[in-house]
């Protein structure tokens, strides 16, 4: 159970009294913060920060992947990743700087977790963390906890990135005797072990594959033997690279062009949307764009069109995929003519999606614990704004969209059916990074009218008409949560100290070049 009293938490209430008046991003228009209930933000604030404690283990400080509605007897995953460690890093910043929990504590917090970190077995050449370790031991998992099945060691780069994310954050967070743990980790981390330098059939540039295996795993069969860095023995590459703009891969791409380890034209490699062309029909709607040229490469800026948007798909249309990332970078400040516009209209969005397209009553979709099933995960999104053929959909019966497109054929569903959407908490505090009243109202709507909070806070996903609550706490899901509110209410906690030394000094300058074809129409 959480150690914060009330004491403590009466202790941050100065830090929330100056919400009024925070600087939000460069783009989003000015709010009447005055109305909101500060108080609530408070509750939701350590009420989160309860169910990461709950989640993580006292022992060595690493943080389960979930646990159920219980957080006094929190029964936990019995597994953990490079992102869930993370986001209790990060998470342990915000709660410290937002008053809380004193700095003592913060301290011994991220202590522990360091230091267990420091005697985790992870890929020596590389030094990349294994994406599943027990989070009371502390060992690599080889079978899962829930029904004994093989886990084959695996290594993922999007993963890596994240807790490289989170070292980075506690690097420049103002605590010297962490910071000096934190940078001891990051320091052996290579993300050139996932860099195939030049992908069949991909633009030029680079991309990161998704992982390796250090051993053939029997599953998956299209895995490609190979080692980039040129370092210790081979290992076993995913068949797939993450090749798309709109990706929370893109803060591994951050962190490896900003140590050096990747070349700054990798920015540039991966599809804004695949071409104009109906030799790729298969796309559920034809984009729109413009070809520029950045390091020599030229780049499609495309983008899909969908209530009078145009807009820079992710692969599956979701939250996750566009703003994560937003979290530790100031896109929007940073590229105003290419984040900047595409994520308040990403937002937008899956905000009228919601309210008068599928006509939901609420908004907000993102990978997320699956109301239908018990203990079930699932991808949702906005199928419009997605590039995957096959959709991330907004609802349980997966309804799909697919354009009327004049100059490649007719679209299969241009005028679906919605039925029981699926809304997850933790895609509208990403969204009120960029659109910080309707987010809010939505996230009390959520509570109020649905019912899908708990001790732990917000549920992880309701069902809107059903009314089924998937009533369960998920690491990634809420510090995704605390990761926004940190930067809303507590002056871009995360970003400041993420983005110190070279992340600002390389990557604002390239993010800053490039121009979307993303805007309104008419």
């Amino acid at each position: 159970m959480s150690a914060i009293s009330r004491r403590s938490l009466l202790a941050g209430s100065a830090a929330f009294a100056a919400a009024g008046s925070i600087a939000l991003p460069a783009s989003a228009a000015p709010k009447p913060w005055s109305s909101v209930d500060h108080r609530r933000i408070h509750r939701w604030t350590a009420d989160t920060w309860t169910s990461l404690v709950a989640m993580t283990d006292e022992a060595t400080g690493l943080t389960a992947d979930n646990i159920g509605r219980s957080v006094r007897n929190p029964e936990r995953s019995g597994y953990t990743s490079p992102t869930n460690i993370g986001g209790y890093l990060w998470s342990t910043i915000v709660v410290r700087d937002l008053g809380l929990i004193r700095r003592g504590e913060a301290h011994r917090r991220l202590s522990q977790t360091l230091g267990t970190l420091g005697r985790l077995h992870r890929h020596r050449p590389s030094g990349m963390f294994f994406n599943w370790y027990d989070e009371h031991t502390g060992a690599v998992l080889h079978t899962w906890p829930s029904d004994g099945g093989p886990v084959y060691p695996f290594l993922s780069s999007v993963d890596n990135g994240w807790l490289a994310a989170a070292l980075i954050v506690v690097s420049n967070a103002g605590d010297s005797r962490v910071a000096h743990l934190a940078k001891q980790l990051l320091k052996p981390m290579n993300f050139k072990a996932y860099y195939d330098p030049n992908p069949p059939g991909k633009p030029p540039g680079g991309l990161l594959r998704g992982g390796f295996w250090p051993e053939k795993p029997p599953t998956p069969a299209d895995t490609v033997e190979g080692n980039y860095l040129g370092v210790g023995p081979n290992v076993f590459y995913t068949g797939f690279w993450y090749d798309t703009a709109v990706s929370e891969a893109r803060i591994a791409s951050y962190i490896g062009i900003a140590r050096g380890q990747l070349p700054p034209v990798h920015y540039f490699a991966k599809w804004r949307t695949f071409p104009a062309s109906c030799d790729w029909s298969w796309q559920e709607q034809q984009p729109v764009g413009t070809t520029r040229t950045y390091y020599g490469v030229d780049v499609f800026e495309g983008a899909y069109t969908y209530r009078g948007m145009r807009i820079v798909p992710g692969w599956g249309g979701s939250m996750f995929e566009a703003l994560m990332p937003d979290i530790f970078v100031p896109e929007a400040k940073w590229a105003p003519r290419s984040w900047g516009l595409n994520h308040p209209l990403t937002v937008r969005a899956h905000r009228e999606h919601g309210l008068d397209d599928a006509k939901y009553g609420y908004w907000g979709f993102s990978p997320s614990s699956d109301p239908a099933v018990v203990n079930g995960y699932r991808e949702f999104g906005v199928d419009a704004i997605g590039l995957n053929p096959d959709g991330y959909f907004s609802d349980e019966e997966k309804t799909a969209y697919d354009a009327d497109d004049k100059t490649c054929g007719p679209g299969t569903a241009p005028n679906p059916t919605y039925m029981d959407g699926v809304v997850t908490p933790h895609a509208s505090f990403l969204a009120m990074q960029h659109e910080a009243r309707h987010a809010y109202d939505n996230l009390v709507k959520i509570e109020k009218e649905l019912g899908a909070y708990g001790d732990g806070g917000f549920f992880d996903a309701v069902a809107v008409r059903s009314r089924k609550i998937s009533e369960r706490y998920l690491s990634l899901d809420q510090a995704m949560i605390l990761g926004a509110i940190g930067n809303v209410f507590g002056g871009d906690i995360v970003r400041r100290a993420f983005c110190a030394g070279a992340i600002q000094r390389q990557i604002r300058p390239l993010i800053a070049m490039e121009q979307f074809s993303a805007g309104v129409v008419g």
